[in-house]
């Protein structure tokens, strides 16, 4: 085994108490019993690690100091140095982000008739849509409903979504499972033909479609076969620095910076659909985390900078189950698909502790409150986290169920010669999932005429928590009406001369609230890990770890 010796004596008394729990029903968690122990133990009640936001639309509003470090950034340009009459795209809309959410809003627009360029920070496809493990969540079974649905939603986020947001994501949500098989996902399926449904976190019902544990890589996969085929046409390694508005007050394209050469490049579009994602390489109070290189919440910092309204920006999601061993892969997500077949989470005494399809932040609060009672296992390098009892599930469903169900999780860990069929996961909650973002109506626009939002950069759907499978239905739900309803807005839009006269107004701001000389440029484009490389570390290292770090004139 590769576990330390008093991590092997753990896991025997682990495998000790299996056949109790499998006797056992641990209860679910009461309202009575939730509210302290969120408040207690759960990151987003950790006063310090907040701040109010000084300048922008939700002045006075908390957010995590990380990000109102980027949301009161200064821009990359100087409005002074760029020429505005230099146009060198001009198109009907402008998506910004290929995860699922922009590739589905290209998809729709194009459909409905607009012309489209999809401009993306990395490769086509490179987003957290890819690390999607678990599934995507629709009630389409005889004995489930839209509205079932709708109530667990709302629960999971303690009935603080924004209704009518909830209402279009559980409508939709059968017809994106119908509409991602037409494209050609293939969904895991029983023998009759059927699609094989689980439940999840939070869900009363099976209505958790996934393929394997590859659900994200596989709905991305037929997307960008779909971008390609449509051709549609999309810039790589083009990350959008700032938006352009007209003499209108509407959004009128943006600016771009190429990654590889440093030139920028300008887009006129009547419409802009922001699709960015998250926030999760800005490590909020320093926890590892699942996301992609390029989730530096650059959307947000671009549509704040024109007046777009934020909301619930003083929640995150810390989702309950990151590798805390080995080191190697710390914070890497340890899909709660592995909770959903029958992982139980134990502490070191092999005792389970909560009811692991508990809603998420529920269960990431016990897991930090068990490890903080010491009864948690340190590892060699520091970290600490609880057993996810992983060999329970074959114990339960029988035997070959988790290479089956779970390959990914089986290699993730294989190569670290960690066996997760005969021997459990450390784990330990990690940043996850940015609840909060860009305020949006059902159709995805913004408060600012011609801005457009889908996906994770939104918010509003979840609440002050997300339920598995919730953010891969949101990401074509709200991707495809941004898109459709984009393309709609468009046939009325004549833009007016282009200007950048909201960049001037930001600067001032920020001299007015005396922090323009205390804060870095964003959007942050990607993770400052430079400054913190060692020494040894050669210099064209650091340089390529810091392009995300330019000032762009």
């Amino acid at each position: 085994m590769p576990y330390p010796g008093y991590m092997e004596e753990s896991i025997r008394k682990v495998e000790a108490t299996r056949q109790r729990r499998l006797k056992e029903t641990f209860p679910r968690i009461t309202l009575e019993e939730k509210a302290p122990l969120l408040q207690k133990f759960h990151p987003d009640f950790i006063e310090e690690g907040m701040r109010k936001l000084l300048v922008g639309p939700n002045k006075g509003s908390r957010t995590p100091n990380e990000m109102a470090d980027v949301l009161e950034g200064n821009s990359r340009i100087d409005p002074d140095k760029i020429d505005l009459l230099r146009i060198d795209y001009d198109v009907d809309i402008l998506v910004i982000g290929c995860g699922g959410a922009g590739a589905s809003a290209a998809l729709l627009a194009q459909e409905n008739g607009a012309d489209v360029l999809l401009v993306t920070k990395l490769r086509l496809g490179d987003a957290n849509t890819v690390g999607a493990q678990a599934g995507t969540q629709a009630a389409d079974r005889p004995n489930d409903s839209p509205a079932i649905h709708y109530l667990d939603t709302m629960g999971g986020g303690g009935f603080t979504n924004v209704p009518e947001l909830v209402e279009v994501l559980v409508r939709d949500a059968p017809g994106v499972i119908n509409w991602l098989e037409s494209l050609g996902v293939m969904w895991d399926k029983n023998p009759d033909g059927s699609i094989h449904e689980l439940s999840g976190g939070g869900a009363s019902r099976l209505r958790l479609h996934s393929a394997r544990d590859y659900t994200g890589l596989e709905e991305m996969r037929v997307l960008r076969d779909e971008i390609r085929n449509r051709q549609i046409n999309y810039l790589e390694f083009s990350p959008v620095i700032e938006l352009l508005m007209d003499d209108k007050g509407q959004v009128a394209g943006a600016i771009l910076v190429n990654l590889e050469t440093n030139e920028l490049s300008l887009v006129r579009a009547k419409a802009v659909v922001i699709a960015t994602g998250g926030m999760g390489r800005l490590h909020i109070q320093a926890f590892p985390t699942t996301n992609h290189y390029g989730a530096t919440a650059d959307g947000l910092v671009l549509a704040y900078r024109v007046g777009a309204e934020l909301i619930f920006m003083d929640t995150m999601q810390y989702h309950p189950t990151g590798a805390a061993y080995p080191v190697q892969i710390l914070g890497q997500l340890v899909t709660e698909k592995v909770r959903t077949l029958g992982a139980q989470l134990v502490n070191a005494d092999g005792e389970q502790f909560i009811m692991p399809l508990d809603p998420r932040d529920v269960v990431a609060a016990a897991i930090i409150q068990e490890c903080r009672r010491g009864i948690g296992i340190k590892t060699p390098t520091g970290e600490v986290g609880v057993w996810l009892d992983s060999p329970m599930i074959d114990i339960i469903r029988g035997s070959g169920t988790i290479g089956r169900e779970l390959p990914a999780m089986v290699r993730q860990f294989g190569r670290y010669n960690i066996d997760i069929i005969t021997e459990p996961i450390l784990a330990y909650p990690t940043l996850h999932y940015q609840n909060g973002g860009i305020r949006i109506n059902p159709e995805g626009a913004t408060t600012v005429p011609g801005l457009f939002a889908a996906g994770e950069c939104e918010g509003g759907v979840h609440g002050r928590n997300r339920l598995i499978g919730n953010s891969t239905l949101d990401i074509f739900v709200f991707g495809r009406r941004a898109g459709r309803a984009a393309a709609q807005y468009v046939k009325g839009v004549k833009l007016g001369s282009l200007r950048l006269d909201h960049v001037r107004q930001w600067q001032r701001e920020l001299e007015r609230a005396g922090i323009a000389g205390s804060r870095a440029i964003s959007p942050l484009l990607l993770p400052d890990y430079a400054s913190h490389m060692p020494d040894y570390l050669p210099d064209y290292g650091r340089q390529a770890l810091a392009v995300g770090q330019i000032k762009i004139a």
